[in-house]
């Protein structure tokens, strides 16, 4: 056995930071931040504290003559990493340049830059964005030979999203066709083939994609036992934020790194685990104990952000779940603002009026526009409110994705439309064919010289048929069926009126659209095919109030357009959408916070999701809870509930909507009803 030996403290190390942490901090932060050596799992409830507890941890270890470089902190975002680095430098007054915090994938870099000679690669290695992945897909797809004559082979883009699924996930590819992208399963083997070609590519070109940041420090401290000890000799403690967003990989990289010694913090809140979608396992926080049965925990119930009627209802909405840590948030502020309140409006339209019309009096009130927020489940459903704000000139900011008209999927659809009206709309030509498979810009542009060539583009009067004319066009072998269909489907967008032909309305055609040509190419080109035919569908929705296609097309380029001058967008159009009332999904706002919150479409289907019902999948029915959880929790002040009675259907009428079911797991009279009427 070799001679033990122990390096001393360095007298020009950090010095004492002078910090009073028992008048600092809460009782059950300081019991946390003041923790003896060892396991330690902390249960930071929502607005209790949490970055304030890790970095006074991290200063606490500093001042009881821990070193910088004997601290691990790993985060999830940069962000996060940025800010808890800068706090705990404000707190401490030494040198701590030599502290390793980092997200798990940039610590997985710092790694792998050191040791990855041991893995086949050179050290120098690439990292692959998104378009360099698919660029080094591209030749492997095309090398696999895959017939696609009668239907699509997924997208790079897709495929990319399953590979990362399986590594996240540890599951097979199989599994996660199965139980992800069902309507893929027909590809297993070639998708298969594929993703071993990718592997064995980057090895060969010296390239990770961001996956095998995560993976293949895994791989690495798992087989080389000599690597493995030098870090858990080098890291004497190690602190994880977000534990409940831990995937199993990540979650074994943090075993590895701790081995022996157990000096491990996690924080997290089991109650806001919403990420199973990406591969989080909310089982790592709620089963800590089994792989650290000597793990203390804490609780850190005090949350300093909502008024008392907020939590209060928060905390029953959450009790309903039936898998979670036992806690109960506690407010420090006091109350009286006012009670949340539950509005049943009469449809969509109502609901986005109702919302417009509060914030233009919050903010005649004094609240600022950055300050409100609305928060739905899916991005679909911000439509009707974006187009409100609009019309009323209510500045907004989008944080769930685009504009809901500037989508890609939108457009797509839209250029059907826009071609059948005008036949010299050249944009949405070439949008529609370049969809199509094996055809590219050169492609196009033949098929657009033919068209312009032919009687049909020329003509006055709207053709009966353009399948008549576009039939004759010669296209790719691989895309001819698709072609087929193509000019079929235009077909469909004009009905028969006597001798003539007018076009049919709006509504219908895009039904014609996603049904004849576009659900299918939605399917292989995104991973989110379900939300994006979610679009579709509010998008016929909104289709069904115009009977003039002229006027539909009108508004979409309006709505499109709503920062008016294209040549004015550049920096300023970017610090301007910096500003106004946020939109946001409940997925993107996790961790913000503003003074009033509306949380909209809290119907079932709409939330809980409808795919979750139909499942009748108990994990998932909790997770759609935890979801409801976290948005509440958003609010510091006010916080408003509402959900649309009726939904208007293209094809069935309205629908009648039940309100959501978690609007049943807490009292009513933790509530206020408003009663909405209109002029």
């Amino acid at each position: 056995m070799g001679r033990e030996y122990q390096i001393k403290k360095r007298l020009d190390g950090p010095s004492k930071s002078g910090i009073d942490y028992a008048a600092e901090l809460n009782e059950q932060q300081y019991a946390a931040v003041s923790s003896d050596p060892g396991a330690s799992l902390v249960i930071a409830g929502a607005g209790s504290g949490k970055t304030r507890t890790l970095t006074y941890r991290v200063a606490y270890l500093l001042d009881q003559g821990v070193e910088a470089r004997n601290i691990l902190l790993l985060t999830f975002t940069n962000k996060a990493s940025k800010e808890m680095t800068e706090r705990v430098r404000e707190l401490i007054p030494g040198d701590i340049s030599d502290l390793w915090g980092g997200t798990f994938h940039s610590i997985g870099n710092r790694i792998l830059r050191r040791h990855a000679d041991e893995l086949g690669f050179d050290r120098s290695f690439s990292i692959l964005d998104r378009d360099d992945q698919k660029a080094l897909l591209k030749p492997i797809i095309k090398g696999a030979a895959v017939d696609v004559k009668n239907k699509r082979f997924p997208k790079a883009d897709l495929l990319l999203s399953i590979f990362s699924l399986v590594v996240n996930t540890q599951e097979s590819l199989e599994d996660v066709l199965y139980y992800r992208y069902d309507y893929l399963q027909e590809w297993e083997d070639e998708i298969e083939k594929i993703y071993v070609g990718y592997v064995k590519k980057k090895l060969e070109t010296n390239s990770m994609d961001f996956d095998d940041l995560l993976v293949l420090m895994l791989k690495l401290l798992k087989e080389n036992e000599e690597i493995r000890e030098l870090y858990q000799r080098k890291f004497r403690y190690v602190l994880v934020d977000e534990y409940q967003d831990t995937n199993m990989v990540q979650c074994e990289i943090v075993d590895l790194l701790v081995g022996k010694s157990k000096n491990l913090m996690v924080v997290g809140d089991d109650a806001q685990s919403i990420y199973s979608w990406r591969g989080a396992d909310m089982e790592n926080i709620l089963k800590f104990h089994v792989r650290y049965p000597d793990a203390v925990t804490y609780k850190i119930e005090t949350n300093y952000r909502s008024q008392p009627e907020i939590l209060e209802l928060s905390n029953a909405a959450i009790s309903a779940n039936t898998e979670q840590i036992a806690k109960k948030l506690t407010a420090s502020r006091e109350g009286g603002e006012m009670v949340p309140a539950l509005l049943a409006l009469s449809d969509p339209r109502a609901q986005a009026d109702f919302v417009a019309q509060r914030v233009q009096e919050l903010v005649d009130d004094g609240i600022e526009g950055e300050e409100i927020a609305v928060l739905y489940r899916a991005h679909y459903q911000s439509m009707e409110v974006q187009m409100e704000f609009t019309s009323r000139m209510i500045p907004f900011q989008i944080t769930s994705g685009l504009r809901f008209f500037e989508q890609a999927h939108v457009k797509d659809v839209s250029s059907y439309i826009r071609f059948v009206v005008n036949r010299r709309d050249e944009i949405s030509f070439k949008r529609m064919v370049l969809m199509l498979p094996s055809v590219g810009d050169a492609s196009a542009d033949k098929l657009w010289r033919a068209w312009l060539a032919s009687d049909a583009a020329r003509g006055e009067k709207l053709p009966q048929s353009f399948s008549a004319t576009l039939l004759d066009f010669k296209v790719p072998a691989k895309a001819r069926t698709y072609w087929e269909q193509m000019c079929y489907t235009l077909d469909e967008l004009v009905v028969a009126d006597g001798d003539e032909s007018k076009y049919a309305a709006p509504a219908d055609m895009i039904y014609s659209i996603l049904e004849g040509v576009y659900e299918e190419y939605m399917k292989n080109a995104f991973d989110n095919y379900e939300n994006r035919k979610q679009d579709i569908g509010q998008l016929q929705n909104y289709a069904t109030q115009y009977v003039d296609v002229m006027e539909f097309l009108a508004q979409l380029s309006l709505m499109s357009n709503v920062d008016g001058d294209p040549s004015q967008q550049g920096s300023q159009k970017k610090k301007e959408e910096q500003k106004g009332v946020t939109l946001s999904s409940i997925h993107q706002a996790k961790g913000l916070e503003w003074k009033v919150v509306f949380l909209v479409w809290l119907a079932d289907g709409m939330f809980p999701n409808g795919k979750v019902l139909e499942t009748e999948d108990h994990k998932m029915l909790e997770e759609e809870r935890r979801l409801f959880y976290v948005a509440l929790t958003r609010a510091k002040d006010q916080l408003y509930l509402s959900y649309p009675m009726m939904n208007p259907r293209s094809y069935s009428g309205e629908v009648f909507q039940n309100p959501s079911r978690f609007l049943d797991d807490f009292p009513a009279e933790l509530v206020e009803e408003w009663n909405v009427s209109d002029w």
